[in-house]
């Protein structure tokens, strides 16, 4: 594969979008490695690694197959790889093949459990993309896809539950959920054209902010939760007011009429405070074992 075949297929997966997930995941690695005194393995943090990286490749090339007659007769969408004749609609699905089988194959290399359950996370990662044939809460079924990245890092060291890392997946829930709705407020008119499903088609772009607003709230209110069950210290805390700050922030970029600064709100603003929230976390985890 040539230089500008693997742009396409990086463009066609957004990889740069790994950004929102991947800190998580590397915090709930964190996490497992100090709660259990699991000793350090480098080899483990490459398959939890490929794990996020076949995982979220596979659901956006998907995603991007799933969708390809939608994107067709949207402008906005029209130039993405697969409608627009780049990528071919047979390697697109091949590619995701491809990427499930790879990572189903790397969980059977962590523990039996991370392998049962990546079926599991392969059915709501793939499943996401055809949900919005039919329900509104698409945007938390995406929510609940990235939200398995701190729990299935956990998991990978430590091959059991706990509740810690499960308050950090249900903030990641809330959290991408809530800038999934404001980005979808640029298609709200053409999902209601289509007979699509977004909280912005069914409940219009006031309610939309609204809706996105609460989840962001709920979603700092877990990571408050998680601090507290799990007694950080203050430097926790301030990576959780920078989030907090930045979810604000988020919300002062987009208001009914004025849709502009969509993509600052839902790209730099969100990678942003996700790699700071995760960095403070991992950092005062460290410092206090």
């Amino acid at each position: 594969m040539n230089a500008p075949a693997i742009k396409n297929y990086l463009s066609l997966v957004k990889f740069s979008h790994t950004i929102f997930a991947l800190p998580f995941a590397a915090i709930g690695f964190t996490m497992g490695i100090i709660k259990t005194s699991y000793t350090i393995d480098y080899t483990m943090g490459i398959k939890v690694l490929l794990c996020m990286v076949f995982a979220r490749t596979a659901a956006m090339s998907f995603n991007r197959w799933a969708d390809a007659k939608y994107d067709a007769l949207n402008p906005r969408t029209a130039v993405r790889e697969v409608p627009s004749g780049v990528i071919s609609s047979s390697a697109a699905i091949t590619f995701t093949l491809f990427n499930c089988l790879m990572f189903v194959a790397t969980t059977w290399f962590i523990n039996p459990l991370c392998f049962y359950l990546s079926f599991v996370a392969l059915a709501v990662v793939l499943g996401y993309s055809y949900t919005k044939r039919f329900t509104a809460l698409c945007h938390l079924v995406l929510g609940v896809g990235l939200s398995l990245a701190p729990i299935g890092a956990y998991l990978a060291v430590t091959g059991q539950f706990n509740l810690e890392p499960l308050f950090i997946s249900f903030a990641v829930l809330c959290w991408v959920s809530g800038f999934d709705i404001i980005y979808a407020l640029q298609d709200e008119q053409f999902d209601k054209s289509n007979q699509l499903y977004s909280i912005p088609s069914v409940f219009g772009t006031k309610k939309a902010l609204t809706i996105s607003n609460a989840l962001h709230v709920a979603s700092s209110a877990f990571l408050l939760l998680a601090g507290i069950n799990g007694s950080y210290g203050w430097i926790f805390f301030t990576g959780w007011i920078f989030f907090s700050g930045l979810l604000i922030y988020q919300h002062t970029l987009v208001k009914p009429g004025d849709l502009s600064k969509v993509n600052i709100a839902f790209f730099t603003t969100n990678g942003i405070a996700s790699l700071m929230f995760a960095i403070f976390t991992i950092v005062d985890l460290l410092i206090r074992n």
